[in-house]
């Protein structure tokens, strides 16, 4: 005797062992033998065998014509058998009566199961809905073979184009786009992004990244919606001074001047004025939902994206010819010791004199310049002529905070490697396009005014964190345990010491144009100023404020993204560099052991890091020649590979053990920015199911 029963939703059949009330022990074609339910078992028979009759009842149930079936069911509740004779004839076969069973329990959208062999047929308008739902998945089958093949010829369907960046980055894998994508890579054998790339459905590897970007971070455009700036209050009293900046000559969002008073007198003022939105934007105002959404300033290459309207930023920023509100911190200074004697924060309107741009002083502004005063330049700005005494003690005093933070951090600062400038020429002036031709050159870090704004900002930043601590008003701080391998600088609310720059604390406050946290120190900040004491009951961000660190947490988010961004960039402008230049082999330096048996290496005139094969058992600091390989602007990828060792080892020992320190802290963020793209379509796994329409 065999049965023909039901196990684990399947249909199996086999010989029949030994049985009781309860169950039987079936032995199946494979040898196997399971123990099978009394309940499951639905037909038992002599002949066929197992095999043969579970083929031809396979056979028997592609025949039958469901609606033709559907329409011979009984409302009730009925059997297989009962429907197998309703269809065939009341002498159905075993073979007829096996093939109805399947062909029910493969026709859920017709045949409702009820029980083991048991069905209930579908109501009329149920079935139509779910047909219509088969035919909609039959279309779209049809659709996504259709596009797979156009991306298969070279071709890229508009659909596909369309949702390009929503296939590779952040997928609907039941999205027919996205199956047509994985079913021609796996048809072509070729990986995804290279596939689309042959389909023509990226225009240009500029846009590619542009877009990229902006889908992750600013997927509802980079425009602003029309809001009218408050004006900054005009009843602050003015300051007694005549302030200026020092920015280069792409900022539009000047943060902050400096000024200078009582030289000679043996008590000198320093002046750190800092544009104050946080007197006119109101927390939890729509302007100032903007910032919170934004974060802060993204640049690039040719092109940024502020974090505040520009007309808004034209009301607040510090030009030049007028007196906006300000933040100021005037540090009083012994003009001989250089030791710091005391300090006071005001709210003020500051009169700004003037606007310096560095990139065109420079080459003025040297050490020497500052040293000595007979020393003359031709073409010096009567206005910095008049500033230069001023800006010889700014850089006295620089170079002194600088000399005192190494004390503390344990050992000096070093700037062993320029910053690189880019600048695209015949561009439109809006968004680049990729074509420009680009213009990359070089600035020694430290430079005299480098340290004169980046000192002052420290003592700015310091003074005010520590000024938040005392008065028991949270911030938003950066700190660094220590300075060893793999402690990292964090962010948090806590009066931390920022062992990295040496400092008790350290709160960004002197941004508040760009960045959305120093916009939020400073409303803390200005609560200190006008309630002293009573300044945690007034400020706008309390002790363990729950926003607070939700703030941290977007802007960490943000900045890195955006970060990563500029400097992937800032590597395809590299790229271009190379390609317009017809450059084929540069000057690098070995920095260490790279993958796949490869170097690390960096270039000596480029901000450029890239893997060399062949330097093999050369140590870091070594200068070789390398001859670059082909430059993938999607991927920012170029390889490279030795010609020639051009240093003795004596010299490249020198040079590893100089340039250590500072190679170590800039690797990671520049080597994160080259080769394979993380896409989020796997052709390997298993196609996922498309489940049927809605009813």
């Amino acid at each position: 005797m065999h049965a023909l029963f039901e196990e684990a939703g399947k249909f199996l059949a086999g010989r029949i062992l030994s049985e009781t009330d309860a169950s039987a022990q079936v032995e199946l074609d494979t040898g196997k033998r399971v123990k099978v339910k009394a309940a499951h078992i639905l037909i038992r028979f002599d002949k066929p065998a197992p095999a043969e009759l579970m083929a031809q009842a396979q056979s028997q149930a592609a025949g039958i014509e469901l609606d033709l079936a559907w329409e011979f069911a009984p409302e009730e509740e009925f059997g297989f058998a009962e429907l197998a004779r309703d269809y065939f004839s009341e002498n159905a076969t075993l073979v007829q009566q096996a093939g109805m069973l399947l062909a029910l329990y493969d026709a859920p959208h017709y045949f409702r199961r009820a029980g083991k062999g048991r069905f209930r047929k579908a109501s009329a308008e149920i079935l139509q809905q779910a047909l219509a739902a088969i035919e909609k998945k039959k279309l779209v089958l049809a659709q996504i073979d259709e596009w797979a093949a156009q991306l298969g010829r070279g071709e890229c369907p508009a659909p596909v184009r369309e949702q390009l960046y929503r296939i590779l980055f952040r997928p609907d894998k039941n999205a027919p786009e996205y199956k047509a994508v994985v079913e021609a890579s796996r048809a072509t054998h070729l990986a995804p992004l290279d596939l689309l790339q042959r389909a023509g459905a990226i225009d240009s590897a500029y846009e590619f990244h542009w877009k990229r970007f902006l889908f992750d971070n600013f997927p509802k455009g980079t425009g602003f919606p029309a809001l009218a700036a408050p004006q900054p209050p005009q009843e602050l009293p003015l300051a007694d001074v005549q302030a200026y900046s020092i920015d280069d000559s792409q900022t539009t969002e000047i943060d902050d001047a400096l000024s200078v008073q009582g030289l000679g007198s043996g008590t000198v003022t320093l002046g750190v004025h800092i544009a104050a939105p946080g007197l006119a934007i109101v927390p939890g105002t729509p302007l100032d939902q903007l910032g919170r959404n934004r974060l802060s300033t993204v640049y690039m290459p040719g092109y940024k994206i502020t974090m505040l309207p520009d007309e808004v930023v034209q009301v607040y920023t510090l030009d030049e010819g007028r007196a906006n509100p300000a933040v100021s911190l005037y540090v009083q200074i012994n003009e001989e010791t250089l030791d710091f004697i005391g300090s006071e924060t005001r709210l003020e309107r500051v009169p700004v004199q003037v606007n310096f741009r560095h990139d065109k002083l420079d080459h003025i502004v040297t050490e020497e310049w500052l040293a000595d005063p007979t020393l003359q330049v031709e073409g010096t700005p009567e206005l910095l002529q008049q500033k230069r005494s001023e800006f010889s003690f700014l850089h006295r005093l620089a170079k002194h905070l600088k000399a005192q933070r190494e004390v503390v951090r344990g050992k000096p600062e070093t700037f062993n490697r320029p910053d690189y400038n880019f600048r695209l020429l015949n561009g439109s002036g809006g968004e680049p396009t990729g074509h420009e031709q680009v213009q990359i050159t070089t600035r020694r870090r430290g430079a005299p005014l480098d340290l004169i704004v980046a000192e002052a900002a420290i003592v700015a930043n310091s003074t005010w964190g520590n000024l938040l601590a005392e008065h028991g008003v949270p911030g938003i701080y950066r700190s660094q345990a220590s300075l060893a391998p793999g402690v990292k600088v964090r962010m948090g609310t806590k009066a931390l010491p920022h062992a990295g720059i040496g400092v008790k604390s350290y709160a960004w406050a002197t941004s508040p144009l760009r960045r959305y946290v120093d916009l939020v120190n400073q409303w803390q900040i200005i609560a200190c100023v006008r309630h002293g004491r009573a300044a945690a009951l007034a400020a706008p961000f309390k002790p363990k404020d729950a926003d607070l660190f939700a703030i941290i947490s977007s802007f960490d988010t943000a900045y890195s993204a955006y970060n990563g961004y500029q400097a992937g960039m800032e590597r395809f402008w590299t790229l271009k560099y190379l390609e317009q230049n017809g450059i084929t082999e540069i000057e690098a330096s070995v920095i260490k052991e790279g993958p796949g048996g490869s170097f690390l290496v960096r270039a000596e005139s480029l901000p450029l890091v890239l893997p060399v094969l062949g330097a093999q058992g050369l140590p870091r600091g070594a200068r070789i020649l390398v001859r670059l390989g082909e430059i993938d602007e999607i991927t920012l990828d170029v390889n490279g590979t030795l010609i020639e060792r051009l240093d003795s080892p004596e010299t490249a020992a020198a040079d590893a053990a100089a340039a250590n320190a500072a190679e170590e802290a800039a690797e990671d963020e520049e080597e994160a920015v080259a080769g394979p793209i993380a896409i989020a379509v796997d052709v390997n796994e298993a196609e996922s199911a498309t489940p049927p329409a809605a009813p």
